[in-house]
């Protein structure tokens, strides 16, 4: 039981070493050091692109736009054919101006157009019918 005792005693003292260890190099890293201190002064960390402060200090950090390089379009280089041009106003008219009229009365158009034929079908079976009487009669008048 007591190398049981004493080795857990070393491991507490290992690692109160370890956590002394990182304290310090905790602190160490946490103090500034006075020449990292003025250099920061000096030369603040913002950048500016597209504002232009007001304070003189900060106007020396903004950036220059930066420059594109030259692209020419090849597509653009080649001009186009010239095409014939017509009068605009003529496409605006319909090709027929009746058109909207024989849209608004193309229902009843088609109703007249059955009953037209059902009137020409009833003539052509009176026709018929006179024609047979009168060949009846004819062939009854001749005996």
């Amino acid at each position: 039981m007591a190398t049981e005792e004493d080795s857990i005693e070393q491991a507490a003292v290992a690692r109160r070493e370890r956590l002394r260890a990182l304290k310090a190099a905790q602190e160490l890293m946490e103090t500034p050091d006075d020449d990292t201190q003025t250099a920061k002064d000096d030369n603040p960390s913002m950048k500016f692109r597209n504002y232009v402060p007001q304070d003189k200090e900060l106007q020396e950090s903004k950036l220059a736009p930066p420059v594109l390089p030259k692209f020419e379009d090849p597509v653009a280089a080649v001009p186009p054919p010239p095409e014939k041009e017509e009068d605009p106003f003529l496409n605006i008219a319909p090709k027929k101006p009746n058109w909207d009229l024989r849209r608004d009365v193309q229902k009843k158009l088609d109703k007249l157009e059955r009953r037209t034929q059902k009137a020409i079908y009833k003539l052509m079976e009176e026709q018929e019918k006179e024609k047979l009487i009168g060949e009846e009669g004819g062939s009854a008048e001749e005996q």
